[in-house]
């Protein structure tokens, strides 16, 4: 194979990051655009001792779960890279790698295999961080994601899976930021939408003029927005004027309402948000007497629900900001049996007398490395039920290998959530019974 030839391959398998992989001369070469189950022609791009990369030049036989990608920046903006494989197959796919990285990296099997967990496919991102940059060769402003497999940001007018009222937002932002004195110091704008109200955060370099306010205070007028202006950290958030109401959520089904700041975690999709806590507060299914652990709980987003059902729920994060609002979202939502500490999850050693305690269920929603240096603790606590949610299966899969190891605990259910339609992000839900 040579660099620019042009080939003829079948296409046997989905790679995890979306592209097709083809074997030629024994090699394995990924191509994004194609499609398990289809003959594509191809030109080699990239060569690397182990694998090849190449640039898909046309699909001579397609697959049938081929569909048009919806978006008409499809195939440049790396946002999404699974819009041409049908909803089914997305979930079916990602179902797959699941249970691939259960076996091979956890030797698992669960006992019993969840349905799906699904959401909107269009429309359904409340939150998201936009690049934005003044561009002088094209002598405007790109508002949008990057480009994908390039640093450059893919120059959008619409992004389909942005909440419906924001879908247009990328164009208003480059129109916005470039009509301002600092257009070359706002490197990002991050949106954070609520039930009812939403939020913009411009990251500035510079102080906006007298001018430039009078532009951002009548921009967030006609969207309807909040407009926060942040300079450094996190921290550095501060409302453009008055000070702004919290933003907020209700979860439905669980007669529970989250209130958070516009740099506040939230899960993405909220219909999908929805959906999780329902099923895990039905797959711990709390009996009226009984204590739950909730492990990196934020705002409070599952232990305020199962609040609902259990005699009592701890609740433990790292960010004492987020206790604080935990807190609050308790008291505002007159739930009284829920208790939240701020401790740092990744060093037991160091845990407060909140470790000490028996719990008879746990909950934990650890980041993407995972719960391991929780996992000897969870056998200490020895719940009857654990439910982990994960967004990142390997993770989950290497967890729940030390947890099946430890001979108390058996992965007696899992499934994956569709929170990211069309991309290649995996969320998954896993359910461990504590062996008889």
């Amino acid at each position: 194979m040579r660099r620019g030839e042009r080939l003829e391959a079948e296409i046997v398998a989905l790679a995890h990051d979306g592209r097709g992989v083809a074997r030629v001369d024994g090699k394995a070469v990924f191509v994004a655009g194609a499609l398990p189950g289809e003959r594509v022609a191809i030109e080699i791009r990239r060569r690397r001792r182990r694998m090849d990369e190449a640039d898909l030049l046309e699909v001579l036989r397609a697959s049938k779960d081929r569909v048009a990608a919806r978006c008409a920046h499809f195939g440049v903006c790396g946002g999404c890279s699974l819009q041409h494989l049908a909803a089914e197959a997305q979930l079916a796919a990602k179902q797959q790698q699941l249970l691939d990285d259960l076996a091979r990296i956890g030797r698992v099997r669960p006992l019993r295999i969840i349905p799906p967990l699904r959401g909107p496919e269009w429309g359904y991102r409340r939150r998201a961080r936009l690049g934005v940059r003044y561009v002088p060769k094209k002598g405007r402003v790109l508002a949008g994601f990057r480009e994908r497999d390039k640093p450059y940001l893919a120059d959008l007018v619409r992004c389909e899976v942005l909440t419906g009222e924001f879908a247009t937002l990328p164009a208003q932002l480059a129109a916005l930021v470039g009509a301002l004195s600092i257009r070359e110091h706002v490197p990002q704008v991050e949106l954070a939408a609520g039930d009812e109200s939403a939020a913009l955060v411009l990251r500035v370099m510079q102080e906006p003029s007298d001018a430039d306010r009078v532009l951002l205070e009548n921009f967030g007028r006609r969207l309807g927005v909040q407009i926060h202006l942040q300079s450094a950290g996190p921290d550095s958030i501060r409302p453009l004027g008055a000070p702004a109401p919290a933003l907020e959520y209700a979860i439905g089904g669980c007669d529970v309402r989250i209130r958070f700041g516009p740099a506040d975690f939230v899960q993405v999709n909220r219909r999908l948000n929805d959906a999780m806590v329902g099923a895990a507060v039905a797959a711990l299914d709390p009996l009226p007497g009984e204590t739950v652990l909730d492990l990196f709980c934020g705002l409070g987003n599952f232990t305020l629900p199962l609040a609902r059902r259990a005699a009592r729920v701890v609740g433990i994060e790292g960010d004492a900001s987020l206790v604080e609002k935990a807190r609050a979202n308790a008291a505002a939502n007159g739930i009284d049996n829920a208790q939240f500490h701020a401790d740092n999850l990744f060093e037991p050693v160091s845990f407060g007398p909140w470790a000490a305690e028996r719990y008879d269920l746990l909950l934990l929603d650890p980041p993407r490395a995972g719960a391991r240096e929780l996992i000897e603790r969870i056998v200490h606590w020895r719940p009857r039920r654990v439910v982990y949610i994960s967004c990142h299966p390997g993770s989950l899969a290497r967890d729940a290998g030390i947890l099946a190891a430890s001979q108390e605990y058996e992965l007696a259910a899992a499934g994956v959530m569709d929170m990211f339609p069309h991309t290649t992000h995996v969320e998954s839900i896993a359910v461990f019974e504590r062996r008889q």
